[in-house]
């Protein structure tokens, strides 16, 4: 890795970290410059403007979650799809409670922007990225037999995403339990309904 990659790499994973404790919208180029030990100008050549900073950070971000979501659960040897996406959702609400606050990808998020954003268009990229693995999954449980034939897929997905949402806003008000076992109860009353059964 030559000099100018190797120093965006350590802008990169100070921004990620700073945005994990503080918020992306606490990214800034003058108050990363100081944490990088760098001069505002130094750092501005790299990325030219807040937002494509802001759009760096996730990236990076999208990265680290591919790492720690999706990595071990290729890596691991599972005996069924349900199993891998429990696997998967287990590490997801990991990733989620990993950050000072809640999810860096959730908190983001704003309905309603500009075309052109680069930070949006990039937590869409992310976001569409993962969705689109989970759906995948169900269509191979299909095809293994686990899943039922007529499986909706994209609305299993809906459903379970909409349970991660809800488990997000209850830990944030403080009534989700240790363990998240709401989610858990969701999460397992879907998988019975889904299921391939002998007609």
């Amino acid at each position: 890795m030559n000099k100018k990659k190797q120093t965006r790499e350590q802008i990169l994973m100070a921004g990620f970290e700073m945005a994990s404790l503080e918020g992306l919208e606490s990214l800034t180029i003058g108050e990363l410059a100081k944490r990088v030990g760098m001069s505002k100008s130094g750092l501005f050549a790299h990325f030219n403007s807040r937002t494509n900073l802001q759009a760096a950070v996730v990236s990076y971000a999208g990265e680290r979650f591919a790492e720690r979501v999706i990595a071990p659960c290729r890596e691991a040897s599972h005996n069924s799809y349900e199993a891998k996406l429990r696997h998967m959702l287990d590490n997801w609400l990991t990733w989620n409670s990993s950050f000072q606050g809640s999810c860096m990808f959730l908190d983001a998020w704003r309905d309603g922007h500009a075309d052109d954003d680069p930070m949006q268009m990039m937590l869409e990229v992310i976001t569409k990225r993962w969705l689109d693995y989970l759906n995948i999954q169900f269509e191979k449980g299909i095809e293994a037999k686990e899943f039922r034939a007529d499986l909706d897929c994209w609305q299993t997905v809906y459903e379970m995403y909409g349970l991660y949402l809800s488990s997000h806003l209850f830990r944030t008000l403080s009534l989700e339990t240790q363990g998240a076992l709401k989610f858990w109860k969701g999460i397992d009353d879907l998988f019975v309904r889904i299921r391939y059964t002998e007609s």
